[in-house]
């Protein structure tokens, strides 16, 4: 007889507890298997797990040892309210990242509040950025752009799941928004430090696409570039958000107050008490 789902978990909590890994993804594994909603999982645990969603299971806490995400064996993750398609071209989305929306939502709403506005999401990954902010603003007429081809076929697949309308535009990060004004202008740009990579987990730079993470000049290269680039690009007023490394702060505020010597720059702490956006308020 196979073990009871409540045995599997915990026997497969100690093996990925023995190598470091998170555990509670041995729990998310078993949810994903049997289906079951959470409630119905805690009812459920002194059950025994048929043979078919047992070996399912297992399968999966082999890929979770190798260190891969748990998103990526599941090909999913959601991201304010939505659910993304994720997989190894493009970030898994954060909860970081949904403050950086949801503050931008926020502003937006003060700054142009019923107006029709044009909003581009810079580096767009998976989508996460641009499909949360349509939802929740849809007077916004949104675009989103990646270099990563592979990137922008998983962003396309996600407004088609979410019914999310979004333009998609491939190109190197501000490039392919030069023809038009922007209102809005969101971005998670790479921002690591190369020389940063031994502090991080093998989870993540193992699995996840490096050309998301890294950034030259202390991962500082993207926000001294669209400090110099977007003047141009943007109406009057106009509001532009990035989410940033917890230490670099001031060195993205002076950029951005250097380029737009009127507006007010804020950086904005996360739940966690970490600088961890910064927007520009351009009047």
């Amino acid at each position: 007889m196979t073990e009871t789902i409540l045995e599997s978990v915990r026997r497969a909590e100690q093996i990925l507890d023995a190598r470091g890994l998170e555990t509670r993804t041995a729990e998310m594994a078993m949810l994903a298997v049997t289906g079951k909603s959470r409630a119905n999982y805690l009812a459920s645990l002194q059950e025994h797990l048929p043979l078919e969603p047992c070996t399912l299971f297992w399968s999966y806490i082999t890929e979770l040892v190798t260190g891969k995400p748990i998103q990526y064996i599941l090909g999913e993750e959601s991201f304010y309210g939505l659910s993304f398609e994720v997989n190894e071209h493009v970030l898994i989305p954060r909860p970081e990242t949904e403050e950086l929306v949801y503050y931008a939502i926020e502003r937006a709403s003060r700054m142009f509040g019923d107006e029709k506005i044009q909003m581009a999401d810079i580096g767009t990954g998976s989508g996460a950025i641009a499909l949360a902010f349509k939802t929740e603003y849809p007077q916004a007429e949104v675009t989103a752009t990646d270099y990563s081809e592979k990137a922008l076929e998983v962003a396309k697949r996600n407004a088609e799941r979410n019914r999310v309308d979004i333009t998609f535009l491939q190109g190197d990060m501000e490039e392919p928004l030069e023809q038009r004004k922007w209102d809005i202008i969101l971005s998670n740009p790479p921002y690591i430090a190369p020389y940063e990579k031994d502090q991080m987990s093998a989870t993540v730079y193992d699995f996840e696409p490096e050309s998301a993470l890294f950034a030259e000049e202390d991962g500082l290269y993207f926000y001294r570039r669209l400090a110099e680039k977007l003047p141009s690009l943007m109406n009057r007023p106009a509001l532009i958000g990035f989410e940033i490394g917890y230490q670099q702060g001031e060195m993205v505020r002076q950029y951005l107050q250097k380029s737009f010597p009127d507006a007010k720059v804020e950086v904005v702490q996360d739940i966690n008490k970490k600088d961890r956006m910064i927007f520009c308020e351009i009047r």
